[in-house]
């Protein structure tokens, strides 16, 4: 298991949409690093615009 590239309180974005139903492009807080899915980090993000939260997988996030 590789160790998670961001940490909690750090500002990402996420990548450009590929899908209709991917999160939307912005500025987001990391709320916390989840376990793995299919050998991929996962991520709780919070949009800084509207404090909406998701679960992104680390590639979405640049």
């Amino acid at each position: 298991m590789r160790a998670h590239k961001f940490k909690p309180g750090q500002f990402v974005r996420i990548q450009p949409a590929r899908s209709p139903a991917a999160p939307p492009a912005g500025r987001y807080e990391i709320v916390r690093t989840l376990p793995p899915d299919n050998n991929e980090n996962q991520y709780r993000v919070r949009n800084t615009e509207d404090n909406h939260e998701r679960v992104v997988r680390e590639s979405e996030l640049q």
